[in-house]
């Protein structure tokens, strides 16, 4: 690739994410290929996943559901961190290579919280305790262990507006997922119909490792999954991303990182990239064909898996959800031209989509389509609003 434009690197990066051409086989599939993927929208990530995998829509959401189910994705917080997806059977040398530093800038937070070693390692008993044996936890009940325990009181104190009992409680789970103490668990059913999370205990449904951990080769590991499967990108998209300084992203490319990937140049920035993962299979529009448009949440990895080169996306994707504007993304060839989100109502959904600019009958009949493959994953009917 040499001197690629804002379009070559839009278009190969959407392959190299399975977002267009080449959909892997399954769920399980496509989060090996991709190593993690953030998850800070629980039913907007499910739609993350399904999108690029490859049979109806319909069929990839029963497939994402019984792979969290079952345990092959599991939801914690690492990386940034924030909630990620990520395959169990890379979830434990990851954490590990993670660990170190999410634990020291995790030191000021806990200060303010009055949570010291001693609580910590009191508090990691308590919840490892609570989830053995294969039981799985909603995090009320976590909480009623820990108040049981006399680690978590109802003081009546706020800390920056908040309650500071649930600033504690979400910071000693946060610390027992870092331990390896505790990993999501099957999602539950409530009376209400909603969804709620559980944790279940990390050692019973993460491998162990097969081998001694080596952290070279954990970076070279990693380096070489962001690169072919977000590439092109720099090594500082990928030191962002993963919140590991640029130095090790340097040492994991010495590190075996570099294997299958190339080097070009755009904008006087160097980005690596695999040429094999953003092979046009001819699924994908080409120079003159139809438009394509994807709609994809705010958190997806075309959106969150770069920042010294986000801006090939092409407009100002938004960081934080709303209740009342929408903030996913919709793509046009790959470029950002609208903002959307849904509203499920009993049997139905509303797609609410605010558009940045005029669409032309081509792509307004692209957009149509893409709002049907989503009422297929929704599995109910869908009217398009546009605000």
């Amino acid at each position: 690739m040499q001197q690629p434009g804002p379009q070559d690197i839009r278009r190969h990066r959407l392959r190299a994410q399975r977002l267009w051409d080449h959909p892997a086989d399954d769920a399980d599939a496509a989060l090996r290929w991709l190593l993690a993927f953030q998850s800070q929208e629980y039913a907007y990530a499910r739609w993350s996943l399904a999108q690029r995998t490859g049979g109806p829509a319909r069929d990839n959401a029963a497939d994402v559901d019984a792979a969290i189910a079952a345990g092959t994705i599991l939801r914690t917080h690492i990386l940034r961190p924030t909630w990620h997806f990520v395959h169990r059977d890379d979830l434990r040398w990851l954490m590990l290579l993670c660990e170190p530093r999410l634990k020291a800038g995790n030191k000021g937070r806990d200060r303010q919280l009055g949570l010291d070693a001693a609580t910590v390692a009191r508090s990691n008993d308590v919840l490892a305790a609570a989830v053995t044996d294969g039981r799985h936890r909603t995090r009320d009940e976590l909480a009623s262990r820990l108040t049981e325990a006399g680690l978590l009181e109802d003081d009546g104190v706020k800390l920056n507006g908040a309650p500071l009992r649930g600033q504690r409680l979400g910071h000693l789970v946060f610390h027992a997922e870092m331990d390896r103490i505790l990993v999501s668990g099957m999602p539950r059913s409530a009376e209400s119909g909603a969804v709620q999370q559980t944790y279940a205990s990390f050692d019973e449904r993460v491998p162990l490792l097969t081998a001694d951990y080596d952290r070279d080769a954990a970076l070279g590991r990693l380096t070489a999954r962001y690169f072919a499967s977000r590439g092109p990108a720099s090594v500082k998209d990928c030191s962002d991303w993963s919140k590991l300084p640029q130095a090790d992203i340097r040492r994991g490319l010495e590190a075996g990182g570099q294997e299958g990937l190339e080097l070009t140049e755009a904008d006087d920035v160097q980005l690596w990239f695999s040429t094999a993962a953003g092979t046009n299979d001819g699924t994908s529009p080409a120079e003159n064909e139809p438009p394509r448009a994807d709609l994809i949440q705010c958190y997806d990895e075309y959106v969150m898996g770069y920042t010294k080169t986000r801006g090939y996306l092409g407009g100002s994707a938004p960081a934080a959800l709303s209740s009342t504007v929408p903030q996913h993304v919709l793509l046009l060839d790959g470029k950002m031209a609208g903002n959307w989100k849904h509203v499920l109502k009993p049997g139905s959904a509303e797609l609410r989509l605010r558009p940045l600019r005029a669409f032309s009958a081509a792509e307004r009949h692209a957009v149509d389509g893409a709002v049907e493959r989503y009422a297929v994953f929704l599995r109910r009917p869908l009217t398009l609003e546009l605000a």
